[in-house]
């Protein structure tokens, strides 16, 4: 059984992986172009490149699979099954019908839920209890071809679109194997999505970051933990941008205006301190001042006098 295997971040990596050390045959592995990055702006490799290098697996990365050349190479690999995860390209319909057992893509949302290119970020912004991982046959559409199998786990208060990918990242890996030796004996029935139930999410760019203390306290609380590790959730103080790194929703305190930083708040988790928002405050624990180091909220303030009773811009 060939198998082309698609993909480019660290989500991808435990897929590729437990294919690997379960003795499927991979043939190629196709990823993003390097790109710059750094200071000095050299080429940076794909965490799946690196990883297929590290298996000595042949490794292609094309600007684009529309071109007639990318389709016929990939062509020439004669896979019956790719797999695609996160792979970052959208594949054509000249690809599509290449391999005789379709193209598998593992998806971190529970479809039909958050199709598109930011399912796990979206799925804390909303506030859901649950999220999970579905394995689909693609179609031409934005992820909505026809489920093969789905896994659901919860998402728990601490978790961050970091920490809840490399989650998804388990389960997806894990997933794949039970389903793909079904689907390959044609013993797998795919389930139709409901369109009606359908929801999707945008990319996300780097200046969704920027905090606007004049929303609630508790969708600030969700957007530190979705945009962490990146873009991060963050304000200014003496002309430096303030990164947010990790905060707690508390309840209203009279008296506070919103963006007004207050002393230590206590509550059980222990901020070192507060900021008004437009419903409640929002407790920080850990900050990061533009070129420092992440520390916790109560080193900041030791270095930081003055900083309680200010009011930090409102967006």
């Amino acid at each position: 059984m060939r198998i082309i295997f698609m993909g480019s971040p660290e989500f991808a990596v435990l897929p590729l992986e437990h294919l690997i050390l379960n003795q499927y045959h991979v043939v190629v592995v196709y990823t993003q172009p390097d790109r710059p990055a750094g200071r000095g702006c050299a080429p940076d490799s794909s965490p799946v490149k690196r990883v297929a290098s590290s298996w000595r697996l042949p490794v292609v990365q094309p600007a684009s699979l529309r071109k007639p050349g990318a389709v016929a190479e990939l062509g020439g690999f004669h896979p019956d099954v790719i797999v695609v995860a996160a792979f970052g390209q959208i594949l054509p319909h000249s690809v599509l019908g290449i391999p005789r057992y379709g193209c598998l893509n593992i998806h971190p949302s529970l479809l039909p839920r958050f199709r598109g290119a930011s399912p796990v970020a979206a799925a804390i912004l909303a506030g859901d209890e649950f999220t999970g991982v579905s394995i689909m046959l693609m179609d031409e559409g934005m992820d909505t071809g026809p489920i093969l199998a789905r896994a659901q786990i919860p998402i728990s208060a601490a978790d961050t679109t970091g920490s809840l990918t490399a989650k998804l990242s388990r389960v997806g890996a894990q997933l794949l194997l039970e389903a793909l030796p079904w689907w390959l004996k044609g013993k797998l029935t795919t389930e139709p999505q409901n369109e009606a139930e359908a929801s999707y999410c945008r990319p996300i760019s780097k200046g969704v970051g920027e905090i606007d203390w004049q929303l609630p306290a508790i969708n600030l609380w969700r957007r530190v933990r979705a945009y962490h590790p990146w873009p991060g959730c963050y304000t200014s103080w003496r002309g430096k941008r303030l990164k947010i790194v990790e905060a707690v929703p508390l309840s209203e305190r009279e008296g506070i205006e919103v963006g007004q930083v207050v002393a230590p708040v206590g509550g059980g988790i222990e901020p070192a301190f507060g900021i008004g928002t437009g419903e409640g405050v929002l407790g920080v624990l850990r900050v990061q001042l533009e070129g420092k180091r992440v520390m916790s909220a109560a080193d900041f303030l030791r270095g930081q006098r003055g900083f309680i009773g200010v009011t930090l811009p409102l967006s």
